[in-house]
């Protein structure tokens, strides 16, 4: 598999929030405003891009039985770099997003690709396939919390796009919400790639 497609590959086809649905609990929970969402997305993607690297690098090393601690314990180091550097400087974000930066060393997408992949190939690779699959989640947390933020409170980060008397839908920043445009996103993401499928040009048989 060529650098570019272990890259792209997490951007849609295995799209870790709209395809795979890995990682319920922060997209669920954080993704009440568009920042919010960033914020998780980019700390997830920095984390999943430093454990793919370390673990390639030390694939030869670490012995089969004691394998998923070891990336616990990689994964969990990452996670506490993550946390006090938002501590120290995005306190805002950091008391936003609150018990779900510590939970990223329990995201199961970032256990999965150090296990699926990183533990199975090449440092390069692992890098294209830990950036790929980090910015895949954040776009999927960007969207979700967009237009959770944008029917909640008629804005997004912070601009208000459906004007003053806009009447917020407060049930798009609540528990439910998340469901329900999540449910919806999903809908529709499933009908668009059927339509998709569906103008592909028939298949020709030689006689």
């Amino acid at each position: 598999m060529s650098l570019m497609r272990t890259f792209t590959k997490g951007l849609w086809q295995e799209n870790a929030v709209f395809k795979l649905l890995l990682g319920m609990c922060p997209t669920l929970a954080v993704t009440t405003s568009a920042e919010n969402a960033l914020g998780m997305g980019f700390a997830t993607t920095f984390v999943l891009v430093c454990s793919n690297l370390t673990v390639a690098l030390m694939r030869k090393l670490i012995p089969s039985g004691v394998r998923i601690p070891a990336f616990i314990i990689l994964i969990a180091s990452f996670v506490t770099v993550v946390q006090l550097c938002m501590e120290a400087w995005v306190y805002d974000l950091y008391q936003a997003l609150g018990i779900f930066i510590p939970l990223i060393v329990v995201n199961c997408l970032i256990l999965g690709r150090a296990e699926a992949f990183a533990s199975k190939n090449p440092v390069v690779a692992s890098l294209a396939d830990g950036l790929g699959m980090g910015l895949g989640f954040t776009l999927g947390l960007f969207i979700l919390g967009s237009v959770r933020e944008l029917f909640g409170s008629g804005a997004i980060l912070g601009v208000h796009l459906l004007g003053a008397s806009y009447p917020p839908v407060l049930l798009m920043i609540l528990p439910p919400g998340a469901f329900i445009t999540l449910g919806l996103l999903l809908a529709l993401m499933t009908r668009l790639g059927r339509s998709k499928g569906q103008k592909k040009p028939p298949e020709s048989h030689c006689c």
